[in-house]
């Protein structure tokens, strides 16, 4: 499987096309990236480029665009109507397939450490890739922007960046870098030139403020136009999806007397986040993303690229082929891979029951909690079947690390080195395999209440089967820690099981007896 992570570096330049144009430039100019997407806002003064690629490509090509800006753009003359810390001012890692979020928090400290050795920049990490509670949200690490944190960051510890000295660089501020899900940019211009409308709006909306989950906005102008407009970053389009934020905007303004006059989506938009929004207008009875002919058509060309499977008809033959390497007298794939797959079989048949339920014209009241449901469902399996991979995968590090020579002092130290670097990912990985199959736990018990009691037990076999996987991995964890002698990382990572631990004793009966 292909690994394939997404980059969305956002520039404070959003006039000067021939500047926006070198940041491309000089970010394509790494084989193995894609551009798949630039936008430019003259109001927002800032640019959003997508990039695609496998990690380390990716990660060449964000670093050498945070050069290039440094070279190109001058805070201490820029004015936008969006808030900024720096030239490059975020630098997001997003996982896309064969790849998890921990991954990208991995990629993400160590693109922050080269930021600042190349090019002297300070670095902030935020969302996944935080190192702190409060860093976590974005706004609280830009607070004050590059003006204001220029001064406080002199007197203040507690506003230290968490790479490079506590100074901001001179005209290239500090860069604020993390890994998080993928986040829809999306706008919503009002028939108002009336910031304050747009304001207030934003504020009724955005969850720190007890607005909608998921949701960050703010109100701003758009001078260009002489409209308002309420600029809005979706955390988690799944859960809290666009036409829900579309609705209550359209509600807080007919409030002030205004109205929507358009939307504009910055970047790229999955496609399931417009499928859900078709969805809930057209009020579809039996829309589910299979009806969709490019869904179909990936469907099909995927099951022909695996003809054995397929063609059989049987699915027998389907389970054979991971079963019978299962069975092998060899260590991969082994006890870890096996409860991937457990996790990934539950949220498939998780996935199954609220995509029947949502059919059912009984159950009307909850087609939009059950699409939504489906959809970090779909996520999760996606996820666990990767870890199946990638638990072999980790296990055949640690081997191949004990297998470095030892002939000398420097060798074993290389050695010993390797293999603690080795052993530590074998323990993540299944860390990650043991909170997502809890998730999906999680995911089963607001699903029970809410689909058809037709189905309480496929509910209850896809419990037993999440269950069943986050056990195992907990123990893959455990067995990889009892070689290590990193008291602290042992503190963190048995705090992390612990806490594991906890959320298993709140599963529900139904859906996890």
């Amino acid at each position: 499987m292909p690994k394939i992570i997404e980059c969305v570096p956002n520039f404070s330049e959003g006039r000067d096309a021939a500047k926006v144009e070198a940041l491309v430039a000089a970010m394509s100019a790494v084989a193995g990236v894609s551009v798949l997407d630039r936008e430019m806002d003259a109001d927002h003064n800032r640019s959003v480029v997508t990039l695609a690629g496998e990690p380390e490509a990716v990660a060449e090509a964000a670093l050498r665009g945070v050069g290039k800006a440094a070279e190109l753009i001058d805070l201490t003359r820029h004015q936008g109507a969006h808030p900024r810390l720096g030239a490059t001012d975020v630098v997001p890692f997003v996982p896309v397939e064969g790849v998890t979020i921990e991954d990208c928090v991995e990629l993400a400290r160590r693109v922050g450490r080269e930021i600042w050795q190349r090019y002297k920049i300070p670095v902030y990490f935020y969302e996944a890739a935080a190192q702190r509670p409060d860093r976590v949200n974005l706004e609280n690490v830009r607070k004050g922007q590059f003006e204001g944190l220029r001064e406080e960051v002199k007197t203040n510890p507690d506003r230290a960046p968490d790479v490079g000295e506590p100074r901001l660089h001179q005209t290239a501020g500090a860069t604020i870098v993390g890994a998080r899900k993928f986040l829809i940019a999306y706008n919503i211009n009002l028939n108002t030139s009336d910031v304050s409308i747009a304001k207030k709006i934003a504020k009724a909306i955005r969850f720190s403020s007890g607005g909608l989950r998921y949701v960050k906005s703010m109100g701003v102008e758009l001078k260009a136009r002489n409209l308002a407009q309420v600029s809005i970053n979706l955390t988690d389009f799944e859960q809290t999806p666009i036409h829900r934020v579309f609705e209550m905007v359209r509600s807080e303004a007919a409030r002030y007397g205004a109205s929507i006059v358009g939307s504009e989506i910055v970047g790229l938009v999955p496609r399931r986040a417009i499928e859900m929004t078709a969805d809930f207008y057209l009020q579809f009875e039996n829309f589910t993303p299979e009806l969709v002919l490019e869904n179909r058509l990936a469907k099909a060309l995927a099951e022909k690229a695996a003809p054995g499977a397929v063609e059989s008809g049987r699915l027998e033959a389907m389970a054979r082929s991971f079963l019978g390497a299962l069975a092998e007298p060899t260590a991969t794939p082994g006890g870890g891979s096996a409860a991937a797959l457990s996790g990934a079989l539950a949220a498939s048949l998780g996935q199954m029951v609220a995509g029947l339920s949502r059919k059912k014209k009984s159950l009307a009241d909850y087609v939009e909690s059950l699409t939504a449901l489906q959809g970090e469902l779909e996520t999760a399996g996606r996820e666990l079947a990767a870890a199946i991979d990638q638990d072999a995968a980790a296990y055949d590090g640690v081997v191949a690390a004990m297998r470095l020579p030892k002939a000398t002092a420097e060798e074993q130290q290389k050695r010993s080195e390797a293999i603690d670097r080795a052993t530590r990912h074998a323990a993540e990985v299944p860390l990650g395999v043991a909170g997502r199959a809890v998730g999906v736990l999680e995911m089963l018990r607001r699903l029970e209440p809410i689909s058809s009691p037709m189905m309480r037990s496929d509910l209850v076999t896809a419990g037993w089967l999440a269950r069943a996987g986050a056990r195992g991995a907990m123990a893959n964890v455990s067995i990889n820690l009892e070689s290590m002698k990193d008291a602290g990382y042992l503190a963190e990572m048995k705090g992390k099981l612990a806490a594991l631990e906890s959320r298993l004793a709140e599963a529900p009966a139904a859906a996890a007896p």
